[in-house]
């Protein structure tokens, strides 16, 4: 399974992006972003073929996880951008088709794509 995110780059605070990430396939899909210094951390999924979504409580909102089946592209609208979401962002993919939060549960991952929100 290869895993190809794309859509990062430099915001203003207050700014959107889209991030998209290409080999969804028929798995569960999901995003995470690390920042520097920091752990690992959930931000999104969403299940195959996409009826159920999970976030991480700091998106309060602002970003929203969709997948198009057909062209087996998985995406994350990223609004209201604020510093803090400053991060690489990793899409990932698991052979389970509705999963959560926990890293662990995923067996793939993409490159990651460099989001960087300034004040």
């Amino acid at each position: 399974v290869q895993l190809q995110a794309s859509g990062g780059g430099l915001v203003q605070a207050g700014g959107s992006l889209r991030l998209s990430c290409a080999g969804s396939e028929r798995y569960g899909m999901g995003w995470f972003r690390q920042a520097p210094g920091k752990e690992r951390e959930f931000v999104a999924s969403i299940s195959f073929p996409g009826r159920k979504t999970d976030y991480a409580t700091f998106v309060k909102g602002r970003f929203t996880i969709s997948r198009v089946n057909v062209k087996n592209t998985l995406y994350l609208q990223m609004d209201r951008l604020e510093p803090a979401d400053t991060a690489v962002y990793y899409c990932a993919a698991s052979n389970l088709q509705t999963v959560g939060d926990a890293w662990t549960h995923y067996n793939y991952w993409g490159q990651g794509t460099q989001v960087t929100v300034s004040s």
